[in-house]
């Protein structure tokens, strides 16, 4: 089925309420891989699995936001560099996902879902982060930008094989 036809499918079945429970499927997801790898998603040498979530913004534009709340809700729960780590990471949240959200309202190749992953958080989040942890910012974008990139991959990969399929349902 081409991508046109499966979000065109998509977006005339989802009501309010199934926006709402999928949005909350996905913040749960969100949190559940940052739990699992919290070892290596905090701090300089941040491998963020979980943000290959934001991918999904590409064809449910509607998740930027309540992807923007789990990686806030993350950092709260999780990070333990305060405030500006949670709405920092909020504000990163918004960005990315929203950049991957506007992609697609401009027609551009699902590819493209990568840069925003790599990009967002790996430049905006040493703007912060260089001040709380006391390393350089182009350090860190040289050790967050990279692992995002890995990250956005996975995301399109994702988005890729589930824009293929037929969802039941939803």
């Amino acid at each position: 089925m081409p991508l046109r036809a499966f979000l065109f499918m998509m977006n005339l079945s989802f009501t309010k309420t199934r926006m709402l429970a999928f949005s909350a499927m996905v913040m749960a997801a969100y949190i559940a891989v940052m739990y699992v790898t919290q070892g290596f998603a905090f701090l300089q040498f941040q491998i963020r699995v979980a943000t290959a979530l934001y991918a999904l913004a590409y064809l449910f534009p509607f998740l930027a936001i309540p992807l923007a709340f789990a990686n806030a809700l993350s950092n709260l729960l999780m990070g333990g560099l305060g405030f500006f780590d949670i709405v920092g990471g909020f504000l990163v949240g918004i960005v990315t996902a929203g950049t991957i959200a506007h992609l697609r309202k401009r027609g551009l190749p699902m590819w493209l879902v990568i840069l925003p992953v790599a990009f967002g958080p790996g430049l905006i989040v040493p703007l912060w982060l260089s001040h709380l942890i006391g390393v350089p910012y182009w350090t860190l974008v040289m050790s967050i930008a990279p692992p995002q990139a890995v990250c956005g991959v996975i995301g399109y990969v994702f988005i890729q094989a589930l824009s293929k399929r037929k969802v039941e349902g939803l």
